[in-house]
């Protein structure tokens, strides 16, 4: 897989990504997975590619002083935000095919739009499944499918249209476990045959069409793919053509809904 494929972005697109991306779009689901993953005081937590660590945070709170939340990623640029947010919390460099713990280690696994860049997801699963201790808890959220996320399905065109198939592929990797059939084949594969999915409804919200270009650019995998002259023409192009999303008020919002897939460890 590629960088893009994986969603590795860098230091620079980390601080991007916790600024805009993360009230846009990724905090209103930390509480709803932390939910499916009924997490309860004293609970050890594993946050499996906790990007700049808006999950762990959630899971620390609801977990208090008497449990614990560790956050694990591979990206070094993101661990390195996640840090400087929450320095109490015990953040650790790993890969979701090979965690760095033992068997049985957390009452509960959670993770957030993550599995669909993992290099193996069906052995990213059976680690999240071992490290878990018996009756424990995985909670697992991936992006419903490009369909269902009208806005961003009219960005990947636009970016096909500008910039061909690789800066469109580096927008489709986010909704490629979209189709439940898939991503219930995925568990059931990881040997985990008694999975609950749930489609939740999401809405993605930016202060304004010209902060969702930005954002999608300089925290995503885009970053490194286009130039200056480039990212230019994306902005004068996505005001011409993406007037359909922004609000009265200026700013900028469609539907973004997720699946939550949910495991309990016999």
């Amino acid at each position: 897989m590629s960088d893009s494929d994986r969603g590795q972005v860098s230091r620079s697109a980390a601080d991007v990504y916790q600024e805009f991306f993360v009230p846009a779009l990724f905090q209103q689901w930390a509480g709803k997975v932390a939910d499916a993953a009924r997490l309860q005081p004293g609970h050890r937590v594993l946050d499996v590619a906790c990007g700049t660590g808006v999950l762990a945070r959630e899971a620390a709170k609801r977990v208090g002083p008497t449990g614990s939340a560790v956050g694990v990623d591979i990206n070094d640029g993101m661990l390195a935000v996640a840090r400087r947010e929450a320095p109490e919390i015990e953040w650790r460099k790993g890969a979701a095919e090979a965690l760095p713990f033992d068997d049985g280690s957390f009452d509960a696994v959670v993770s957030q739009f993550g599995l669909m860049f993992f290099d193996d997801p069906r052995a990213a699963i059976r680690e999240m499944m071992r490290v878990l201790r018996p009756q424990g808890s995985l909670a697992v959220a991936v992006w419903d499918s490009l369909a269902a996320t009208p806005g961003y399905a009219a960005m990947t065109d636009l970016l096909q249209r500008l910039f061909g198939e690789r800066g469109a592929n580096a927008l489709r990797a986010p909704f490629v476990l979209g189709d439940v059939h898939t991503l219930s084949g995925l568990f059931s594969d990881a040997g985990v045959a008694d999975v609950r999915i749930a489609t939740h409804a999401g809405v993605a919200r930016f202060p304004s069409l010209h902060a969702w270009v930005r954002t999608d650019v300089k925290g995503w995998t885009l970053a490194d793919m286009l130039d200056d002259a480039q990212y230019a023409l994306l902005q004068n192009e996505a005001q011409r053509t993406l007037q359909r999303f922004v609000t009265t008020d200026g700013s900028v919002a469609f539907p973004a809904p997720a699946h939550i897939a949910v495991a309990v460890k016999a």
